[in-house]
């Protein structure tokens, strides 16, 4: 057996001594109150086989991240139970990072040293973080995009929900996770609807809850814009959850897209109580991604019904007009007629006056016509021998035109004509001295050869 020997110092004592007065210490001024404190938890760890939870409850310098103080503590008991209930409420887990307000006591073991057991946690002080961190994101929205976010009251208006909605929704892109089962809500709503609509839907699948997502849910966004495919509408789709699932929807760079977004944006995130922030920022919000697809299809009915209403009220303004018409064309009928049967009678009236007059009188009518004809022909007559006369002058005049400028006549006048070859000449081109010419006179025909030839200017006078 190994034997310790101690020094001589009477005042010496053991570790254990000092711890079990530190315990008694603490006890004495801590052992029955309990804390309220706000702190960070840290260097978490669960044993589910106890159902035991370990941590560090830190504060940190907001300025520096300094650690300011930190203590250990665990939970157990009914304080677990407390922590599943705070899970449950806020969708949190309890996990490094977060920010609490939680219960606590504080002991001192020799053996572990000090720590804080947990009683409780404030689960309101939780939401209530989320909230403050809502209407921060909020008013950073409107502080820096004043161009395309606006609030008027308690609305807000983007440019977003300022897009008019194509008559007719058929084209959609989706933004959802490729496991939801909201998602597939949505393609069954809309693929069974009871009025045999089509859509034609293009999935951009990505992870949809938990803040350290939001990058990615962006970047579709983004892919979505950069397809350069004529969507009708962008629809984001997540089923139910807890309230932090909801997060990645409250981000503020996820928000601002949204509102800018040159598609209408509808939501369909799946939440009863609170709109988030991409609701408010949407041209659209539904609760559910099935009441999105009913929207969808609502929208779409509308218009057909529309169609409908206007094909109804067309035919029954063509059946107003052919009656109308056909009334119209009965009483021109009648008119017409009547009409006739008047004109008839009157024209029968007429005839019967012409044939009284003709029978009455039908020498006197002969006599006339006979004497009509007699002036006609003996018109006529006259008429005929004044042309005749005249066109006879006129073929007198071109006769002694005629002889005055035939070729003989022009020849007894001393002209003569050259030929060459049996041909006339009409200009002196060809011919050259030596060549044989032909001199045509009024009664002679003289056979000569060209000695020379030389030009005039045309200055020369005729002596006729």
């Amino acid at each position: 057996m190994e034997v310790h020997s101690y020094p001589s110092n009477p005042a010496a004592i053991r570790l254990s001594e000092l711890a079990t007065q530190i315990r008694q210490a603490i006890d004495g001024v801590f052992g029955n109150r309990t804390f309220w404190v706000i702190a960070d938890i840290s260097s978490h760890t669960y044993k589910s086989q106890t159902n035991y939870h370990y941590f560090e409850l830190v504060e940190k310098d907001k300025g520096s991240a300094k650690i300011l103080s930190k203590i250990a503590g665990r939970a157990w008991g009914n304080a677990s139970v407390n922590i599943s209930n705070f899970e449950q409420a806020t969708g949190q887990k309890f996990q490094n990072d977060i920010n609490v307000l939680v219960q606590v006591a504080v002991q001192y073991n020799p053996a572990f040293g000090l720590q804080l057991n947990l009683l409780d946690i404030d689960t309101s002080f939780t939401l209530g973080l989320f909230e403050q961190q809502r209407k921060e994101t909020l008013a950073r929205l409107l502080r820096e995009n004043p161009d395309f976010i606006q609030k008027a009251g308690e609305q807000y208006f983007t440019r977003n929900g300022s897009l008019a909605l194509n008559r007719v929704l058929q084209r959609i892109a989706v933004i959802s996770s490729a496991t939801s089962a909201g998602y597939q809500d949505f393609k069954h709503t809309l693929e069974n609807n009871t009025f045999g609509y089509r859509f034609i839907i293009d999935d951009y699948f990505t992870p949809v809850q938990g803040e350290a997502n939001a990058r990615q849910f962006l970047a579709k966004i983004v892919e979505v814009f950069q397809s350069g495919k004529p969507y009708d509408t962008l629809v984001i789709i997540r089923g139910g959850g807890a309230q932090t699932d909801f997060l990645i929807f409250d981000n503020y760079e996820l928000s601002r897209a949204i509102a800018k977004f040159p598609v209408p944006v509808i939501t369909g995130i799946g939440h009863q109580k609170n709109e988030t922030i991409a609701d408010l920022m949407a041209h659209t919000a539904t609760k559910t991604p099935t009441k999105a697809a009913e929207l969808i299809i609502a929208h779409n009915r509308a218009f057909e019904e529309n169609l409908l209403g206007m094909q109804k009220m067309m035919l029954i303004k063509t059946y107003q007009l052919i009656n109308y018409h056909k009334d119209r064309l009965a009483q021109l009928n009648q008119t017409t007629i009547s009409t006739s049967r008047g004109l008839l009678h009157e024209q029968q009236l007429h005839i019967i006056s012409l044939s009284r007059m003709v029978l009455g009188n039908p020498r006197i009518i002969l006599s006339n016509r006979q004497k009509d004809l007699s002036n006609l022909i003996g018109n006529m007559q006259s008429y005929n021998r004044m042309y005749f006369a005249n066109k006879r002058g006129y073929i007198g005049h071109f006769q002694s035109v005629v002889r005055l400028m035939s070729p003989q006549n022009i020849l007894n006048k001393g002209f003569a004509i050259l030929k060459v070859k049996g041909k006339i000449a009409g200009n002196a081109e060809d011919i050259e001295a030596g060549t044989e010419l032909t001199v045509r006179l009024a009664a002679t025909e003289i056979k000569t050869t060209v000695i020379t030839k030389s030009a005039i200017d045309g200055n020369d006078e005729f002596n006729l």
